[in-house]
């Protein structure tokens, strides 16, 4: 059998990074790790290829080749998905469908063959045993949640390592928080379930082996879910391996704001190897988080914690949200100062939307203000429901506080903020520091001309050069990086006011 496995194309996206990619030469961020656990799923003696049409062409000589193809996809890859199948049903090829877009949505698609929801380990080997018996069904869903100790280490062997910027490995499922907008407990529920430290050490091993030196995402919703394992054992293993390797790796992830509470697990995430961890903040408004069940960031100072996160040697990337009931014009411009206070540099502001399956779905379901299924792009303009607000007064405010934040100005200005607080608690000469920072030599040169000569904000980037390499040159690399993100931000954001607003002033005016 000759499987062809598919990543549909992304949206050009904050997420995507695309500007920023340029200067280092490569095409995304992190490969389909969700593709590459199904294939280690699927039969060892089948034939298996993969293209992710982030970083390669999908041709007709690809699809022709396969007996079936494997698509797997995010609400926001919804339109490439649609590309594909549509090629796909010309040329008579059976389609197999799943991940989270078909999970909650799969009516949406009529020409896919079969249907192979919710997570893999389940689902999956039931879909073979019936396609080898001859009498595959439609559609396969399960309701329990698997043991993910029992999970394949994913397939490395089908990825071009070269494209991308990181690898990624997932250690857990599942959130103990349940928060009115989130989709992660109706994919993935409430209980946090997690593999052990020798399949992390084996996935890490992995990586390894296979020539990998540089970062590595942990893909959880929630790294700390259990936070008792990750400081009793996996940490401690992780911390052991990275030392005897030498610090072949750099580590990121996503976490709830309590991290800032448990100072012993800030240490080991840092001693670990861990830089920066993104957190979902959404909004400094009380009755809005209130409202949405953000019970983790209640009654804080969501300002002073992020800050203690930073102390410990960890950047703060953070996840914000507008549009909620309880939102005002002036919640809105609090948010703007917040952001700017708190010093976070990837600040990634959206519009609330309502995934289906969430409680939010059904509770604006029921209210007669759900639109349409969403997009996946909280980044643009799109949202999917009638907001309390008035939609004009709303999206006025959105531009409002994304020219605020990613102008060249204020954008400088958080950065400088950043590194002269970031002071990680202990020096990082390992090598994997050192890899992680001067990879990419051909980026800073191509900063000198792309931000120091060509870019209409070319007099922050020298500020700031100067400024990093004389008074904080243990930083300066960060300085070049932030300075690539940003010019990654203003482009992605001028393409969505083009776009919707073409009479809109650009955000890189000053």
């Amino acid at each position: 059998m000759k499987i062809l496995l598919v990543y549909p194309k992304y949206l050009d996206t904050f997420w995507g990074f695309k500007h920023a990619l340029k200067f280092i030469s490569k095409k995304a961020t992190q490969p389909p790790l969700g593709l590459l656990t199904v294939a280690a799923i699927l039969p060892k003696e089948w034939e298996k290829k993969l293209v992710d049409m982030n970083v390669a062409t999908l041709i007709d000589k690809d699809i022709e080749w396969a007996d079936f193809v494997f698509i797997s996809a995010m609400s926001i890859q919804k339109t490439s998905v649609k590309e594909i199948i549509s090629k796909c049903k010309k040329m008579n090829i059976k389609i197999v469908a799943g991940g989270p877009l078909f999970t909650t949505g799969y009516e949406e698609f009529e020409d896919v063959d079969y249907f192979v929801l919710n997570e893999a380990e389940i689902t999956l080997p039931s879909f073979l045993e019936d396609l080898r018996n001859g009498c595959a069904k439609h559609i396969y869903t399960s309701k329990e949640f698997p043991d993910i100790g029992k999970t394949p280490i994913p397939l490395w062997e089908l990825v071009n390592m070269k494209k991308y910027v990181s690898m990624n490995l997932q250690y857990s499922r599942g959130c103990p928080f349940n928060c009115e907008f989130c989709d992660i407990i109706t994919l993935f529920g409430h209980k946090v379930r997690t593999k052990s430290k020798d399949q992390i050490l084996a996935e890490l091993e992995s990586l390894y082996s296979r020539g990998w030196r540089g970062g590595v995402f942990f893909v959880d919703d929630n790294f700390i879910g259990n936070k008792r394992k990750i400081k009793m054992e996996i940490l401690p293993a992780v911390i052991e391996w990275m030392e005897r390797k030498r610090y072949p790796f750099s580590f990121d992830t996503q976490a709830s704001i309590d991290l800032s509470d448990n100072e012993e697990l800030m240490q080991l995430m840092f001693k670990a190897g861990f830089n920066s961890v993104f957190v979902g903040i959404e909004t400094p408004n009380e009755e809005s988080l209130t409202e949405c069940n953000k019970i983790q960031n209640k009654n804080r100072d969501l300002v002073s914690c992020v800050k203690k996160i930073r102390k410990f040697g960890l950047e703060v990337k953070g996840g914000f949200i507008i549009g909620f009931d309880n939102d005002s014009p002036s919640t809105l411009e609090r948010l703007t100062t917040f952001i700017q206070e708190s010093g976070i540099i990837t600040a990634m502001v959206g519009l609330l939307n309502a995934p289906s399956g969430t409680r939010l779905f059904h509770r604006l379901t029921k209210e007669g203000r759900l639109l349409k299924s969403m997009s996946g792009d909280n980044t643009g303009f799109s949202i999917n429901f009638i907001p309390k607000m008035d939609y004009e007064t709303l999206i006025n405010g959105y531009k409002r506080i994304i020219s605020g934040i990613y102008s060249p100005k204020p954008y400088y200005e958080r950065v400088t903020k950043f590194l002269k607080e970031y002071q990680p608690r202990v020096p990082r000469f390992h090598f994997g520091y050192i890899r992680f920072h001067f990879g990419y030599p051909g980026a800073f040169f191509k900063s000198l001309w792309f931000l120091g000569i060509k870019d209409k904000a070319r007099v922050y980037y020298w500020k700031l050069f100067f400024w990093s390499l004389f008074r904080h040159p243990q930083l300066f690399p960060s300085a070049i990086t932030f300075s690539i993100y940003g010019f990654h931000f203003r482009k992605t954001f001028e393409k969505y006011l083009k776009k919707s607003f073409p009479d809109t002033v650009q955000v890189t005016s000053t």
